[in-house]
């Protein structure tokens, strides 16, 4: 049997691999493995429950909620709210546990469900690995006066939006941001923050009716959010996902601003506030070659991990560093959450924006992204991909040309049978060519 956990969680077509039946076991024994500590003392766990609007986030809520409290589990339910908020929650409530329930950039159809530990940290692989395992055991079943109590998390927003506001570095006073919400989580809370922050705000994809959520809208289709910029004469535009664990941003001119550049922005301006540690930025391979280069010669080392908010939040925990992040948004603050949040980070862009005066057109310049191709080579063996000599001399080859003025990265993917070839270069043609190049070696010495 394939594990069940993937790498954000258990995620799936909803009423397809992701059935109430499922959500309710494992529940059932996520409230054993993340709750033993305190019913090994007689007392019931706590857990907070939160979710995004998609429709079939109901009966899983309502399977979830049945298995944790069946369990001996009180549950809080914070209703739709994003992930971030569901993390802090836990921490803020000083919950056991805590259970999203949410497909994040997913089509409405899909859906998933990812604890989180004491703290609103998320679970190691052996956690997982256990949460697993004891779907296999008997549920543990309390009665009368054991079992657990569902109430809702009234104040649950609330708590959540002043903890928002007090990271602010700087009121945002006198900007008009557009707020994209992707029909998701961050409906209701984020154009709230934004206003209470000081902004005049407009706001599309605020509308979820359970199936519309990226639909068109969000992180992953700026489109709208562009036209609606420079429509209105905005300041900038912010864009969040389905959870709004993630932010992409739009200048004042309609040009998208990704998670690269919004990344240089912040550590430039914690550097300069003496606020980010070791002058060190955690970011993935997949970060643009122009994001070291000019964080370089302000004085800040970036530290590469591997692809995934969860290597990031690894290497940020190991070196106790203040600020990292994907390419796609995801950037996280560990000072103020545990897990990437894109409302915490776009308060944090419009803040500089708002404090430095400049437009976010000159703030994100900091930075010159190289030309980047990528193409997914498949019907490969991607097993073979570092192995193969010729391989390795064509990227060896290729490397050798480009010097300190691009760079090629090749490398499996984790969830499907392919190689990602990827190259930056100076100029467009040029990381074409080598690009083209490097595909037509993977695809004369890996195909079947």
């Amino acid at each position: 049997m394939s594990r069940l956990f993937g790498t954000d969680g258990v995620r799936g077509l909803a009423n397809g691999l992701l059935t109430a039946e499922l959500a309710l076991s494992l529940a059932q024994a996520a409230a054993v493995v993340l709750g033993h500590e305190q019913m090994s003392e007689g007392k019931r766990p706590r857990a907070v429950l939160a979710r995004d609007p998609r429709a079939s986030g109901e009966f899983i809520g309502a399977a979830v909620e049945a298995g944790l409290a069946s369990a001996g589990v009180d549950v809080y339910n914070a209703g739709v709210l994003p992930t971030p908020a569901a993390a802090f929650l836990i921490a803020d409530l000083g919950a056991d546990f805590g259970v999203m329930i949410s497909a994040s950039h997913n089509p409405a159809p899909d859906n998933g469900i990812k604890f989180f530990a004491r703290g609103g940290t998320k679970l190691a692989d052996d956690i997982e690995d256990a949460i697993e395992a004891q779907l296999q055991h008997d549920a543990f079943r309390p009665i009368g006066v054991d079992v657990g109590r569902i109430q809702r998390f009234s104040d649950a927003e609330d708590r959540y939006i002043l903890h928002l506001l007090g990271t602010l570095p700087h009121r945002l006073n006198g900007l008009k941001i557009v707020l994209d919400c992707a029909n998701g989580a961050a409906s209701g809370c984020s154009p709230q923050v934004f206003t209470d922050a000081g902004a005049e705000v407009i706001v599309i994809g605020a509308s979820p009716d359970g199936l519309n959520i990226n639909d068109g809208v969000g992180s992953t289709h700026l489109e709208q959010l562009q036209e609606m910029v420079v429509a209105t004469g905005a300041d900038l535009g912010i864009a969040h996902d389905g959870d709004a664990d993630r932010c992409l941003a739009v200048d004042h001119e309609g040009t998208a601003v990704d998670g690269d550049q919004i990344m240089a922005v912040l550590a430039l301006a914690q550097k300069a506030a003496g606020e980010l540690r070791d002058d060190v930025l955690v970011a993935t391979v997949m970060s643009n070659l122009g994001l070291k280069i000019a964080l370089r010669d302000a004085g800040i080392t970036i530290r590469e991990t591997a692809v995934g908010d969860r290597y990031v939040l690894e290497e940020m925990r190991r070196g106790n560093y203040s600020l990292g992040g994907e390419q796609s948004g995801h950037v996280i603050f560990s000072d103020y959450a545990t897990t990437g949040d894109g409302l915490l980070t776009g308060l944090q862009l419009a803040a500089q924006v708002a404090k430095t005066g400049k437009t976010l057109k000159e703030l994100a310049a900091a930075m010159t992204k190289l030309p980047q191709v990528m193409i997914n080579v498949t019907g490969v063996d991607k097993s073979r991909a570092a192995i193969v000599p010729a391989v390795k001399a064509a990227v060896a080859k290729a490397e050798a040309e480009l010097g300190d003025t691009g760079r090629v990265l090749l490398r499996p993917s984790g969830t499907e049978q392919l190689v990602r070839v990827m190259v930056e270069a100076a100029d467009i043609a040029t990381a074409e060519r080598i690009c083209q190049d490097l595909v037509t070696v993977v695809r004369a010495e890996l195909s079947f």
